[in-house]
Order: structure tokens, then sequence, then C-alpha cells
């Protein structure tokens, strides 16, 4: 199943928006919330997803556009529709616990590698002399291992988890923030596990208002 970029963008559009309509939206409705001027080119859009079998063509007791069941599953297959799990809060500053709510949210194809990755939002400023800030969402690629100077999710005692530079030597391990207020935490290498490093990032312009 190959989308143009187009299709995609419509179809991510109604997978994460879900929600938003109170019922499945029309073309005219479509149209306005994705800001597109022209019906037409959305027109032609829908028909091709509807011909990939990720959109029901409208009958006349149901209008508006909905995902098909098939469209769903792929879903749930999140791989397939550039959706990521969200797996909670992760403090820059103090060590926080990772929550294991997970939601899935679009993340552009660029911002994530090959292999599985999770999305956390940042709380703190721990991060902020590396342009990571309170709010943002950072792409993390989960793995067990890192280089020295990679941003990693470090679980600590296996409780805490916390968003750091790390440096790892034989006794001992640093989690160094991107603050130059805050000193760098030393641990035991065996009090420290790497769940992840981070890949990419991604701004929350609600929160910066």
């Amino acid at each position: 199943m190959t989308l143009t970029r187009k299709q995609q963008e419509i179809f991510d559009f109604l997978l994460q928006n879900q929600e938003r309509f109170s019922h499945p939206p029309t073309l005219e409705e479509l149209c306005a919330a994705m800001g597109l001027k022209s019906r037409g080119s959305l027109h032609s859009q829908i028909k091709a997803l509807i011909d990939a079998d990720l959109i029901e063509a409208p009958q006349r007791k149901q209008r508006g556009i909905r995902l098909t069941e098939h469209a769903k599953s792929l879903v749930n297959k999140t791989e397939a529709s550039g959706m990521l799990p969200f797996v909670g809060t992760i403090a820059a500053g103090r060590p926080i616990e990772a929550i294991e709510n997970i939601s899935y949210m679009a993340v552009p194809e660029e911002l994530k590698t090959e292999n599985p990755c999770y999305v956390l939002k940042v709380k703190g400023d721990s991060m902020q002399e590396e342009g990571i800030f309170d709010g943002d969402w950072v792409i993390i690629e989960q793995r067990s291992h890192a280089r020295n100077g990679e941003i990693v999710v470090a679980l600590i005692e296996k409780a805490e988890a916390t968003l750091k530079f790390i440096e790892q030597y034989p006794h001992e391990t640093l989690l160094i923030p991107a603050n130059s207020t805050m000193q760098a935490m030393r641990y035991r290498p065996e009090q420290v596990e790497i769940q992840g490093v981070l890949v990419g990032q991604m701004r929350s312009y609600t929160n910066h208002h």
C-alpha cells in the first residue's frame, strides 16, 4: 500500500482527529479543518483512499468520511501510518517514573529510524541548552546501549527515568544535563539502564505562546 504524500497527510489527519469531529466529517468540513482551498483536489485524494480501502465509500444513510476497519487495523500495526507509541512524560530535570499508558501519535518520517521508536514528552528544563524545552516531544529509538555523548533515556535503579547526555566508564556512569546550573548525576554502572537514545524532536507550539 503506497499513498502519495497528500493522501498520507489526509489519512494521518483523519486518524489523529477522530475525536475532533463529533460525527464523520463531510468533504467541506475536512477541507476547512485541513485549511485546503479546493474541494476538487481533495475529492480525488479521497477517492484514492477509498480505492485503497482506507476510507469507506459514503452511502446515502451515512454521510461523512469514515475510516474502514482495514484502516483501523493498520493503525494497530502503527508502523504503517507513521504513528509511534507515546509512552508518557519524562523529566529532563529530576527523574520521573516512566509511565506505561500508551497512546499513539503521528511522527514525520524523517524524525524516526528503521528501528522501533517511541515518543516521550519532556518536562523540566535540564536539557534546555541543547534546545530541548519543557513540553517538547522527543522521539527515542528503543535500545539498551549508547555511545558516550549521546542523549539517552536512562532508567535509574529500575524506578525513575530521565533524559540526559550519557558518559559511561568502567566504574561509573555519568548522566549530564544540558543546563549549566545543574550538576551531573553519578552512578555505578549497574544502577543505570539505557532505555533508548534520542533520535528526533518535535516542538509543541501550544506550550510556547
